[in-house]
């Protein structure tokens, strides 16, 4: 699995194709052969996986049991868009109109690298979302990792 991590600014040509920066190709596991798959975000933003990772989180999902309503909507939209990509030999990748419109990309983006993925942000969405940050990080921080390490038992983390 990759484990990506950085933050980039990139633009968009006239063509819309974004220049991968080097520091993320260093990244790249070369068995991928710099093929990916981009889709749409859960937040206004697009999500870049290299083929590898997009397999194994494609897996998972059609692990769902489409005979239930809910897991087909989440099935539809977390395919929809989904398009595989590849660097040229300029080292770009061409984002499909459709998915730049879905999250508002024009000219100027950031790349946000974490663990198995890439986000594609619009760069003024993105400025936007990190004015939002919480007042008080160290309790959403508590809150979400608080019981990461703790072995499963009880609400007192007890087993």
């Amino acid at each position: 699995m990759t484990n990506f991590i950085g933050e980039f600014d990139c633009k968009l040509d006239a063509k819309g194709r974004l220049m991968m920066p080097s520091g993320l190709r260093k990244q790249l596991d070369p068995a991928n052969k710099e093929t990916f798959v981009i889709n749409r975000g859960f937040e206004p933003c697009l999500v870049l996986y290299p083929k590898n990772d997009w397999e194994r989180i494609s897996a998972e999902v059609n692990q769902l049991n489409q005979y239930v309503k809910k897991n087909r909507e989440f099935i539809r939209y977390f395919y929809r868009g989904a398009t595989e990509l590849a660097l040229d030999g300029n080292g770009r990748v061409l984002l499909p109109k459709r998915l730049q419109q879905y999250a508002g990309v024009e000219k100027e983006v950031v790349l946000f690298a974490y663990s198995d993925r890439i986000e594609v942000w619009d760069k003024d969405k993105y400025e936007g979302l990190l004015t939002d940050e919480p007042e008080d990080f160290a309790n959403l921080a508590e809150e979400v990792m608080g019981n990461v390490n703790q072995k499963t038992g009880g609400e007192d983390g007890v087993s």
